[in-house]
């Protein structure tokens, strides 16, 4: 499945404010709030590569949709593409080729079970977003960032648990608060040296 797909209409969405009215009103289903726009771009181009070949010429120009839901592009001859947060591995404010840009990588593997010689294997995409105003770039960049982060990866955050269990709290320690007559453990050491900010050294 490609992490690009291609829309004939622009998804429904609203704005900070309506959104903030709606659920004020505690509508009936929180789902069923559209998504809310965190920036919207004109006069935008993108290139991709490879190539779309549904795209091309004037057709990859048009105005960039930052919604809360994904990532829209649509062009001025009424077609687009939309581009789910979770397929965008990498973006990243880029001052080279083709100009002043908003780069992404996106993840173009069909599932998250393709091997390859017992590897995981994952074909990308590539996606810059070119303004027609380098000023702009920042607030696109903080918009997409605020709206990836709106949908963490599922296997990242499998990860990070697997790691989190490794470390120990430091509040398990207790403080040596004893006086110079009393011997300090080692552990004590450690922790007291932590504490006071100074570099540990046993011997």
């Amino acid at each position: 499945m490609s992490a690009i797909q291609i829309v004939a209409a622009l998804p429904t969405f609203v704005t900070q404010d309506e959104h903030t009215s709606i659920v004020a009103s505690t509508p009936n289903s929180f789902n069923d709030i559209p998504p809310v726009i965190k920036h919207k771009e004109e006069n935008v181009t993108v290139v991709l590569d490879p190539p779309l070949p549904e795209f091309s010429g004037d057709e990859l120009k048009g105005t960039l949709y930052v919604l809360s839901s994904a990532l829209v592009f649509f062009s001025a001859s009424e077609r687009g593409f939309q581009v789910e947060y979770p397929s965008i591995t990498l973006h990243a404010v880029s001052r080279g080729e083709p100009g002043p840009s908003i780069y992404c990588q996106l993840d173009e593997s069909n599932t998250r079970e393709n091997v390859v010689e017992e590897e995981e294997y994952s074909d990308m995409r590539e996606l810059s977003i070119i303004p027609g105003s380098s000023e702009s770039l920042e607030s696109i960049f903080e918009a997409l960032s605020y709206c990836a982060s709106l949908h963490p990866d599922e296997d990242a955050e499998g990860e990070d648990d697997e790691f989190d269990s490794a470390f120990v709290d430091p509040g398990t320690f207790e403080t040596f608060n004893g006086d110079e007559s009393e011997e300090l453990s080692e552990v004590g050491r450690v922790r007291s040296d932590f504490l006071n900010n100074n570099r540990y050294a046993p011997y």
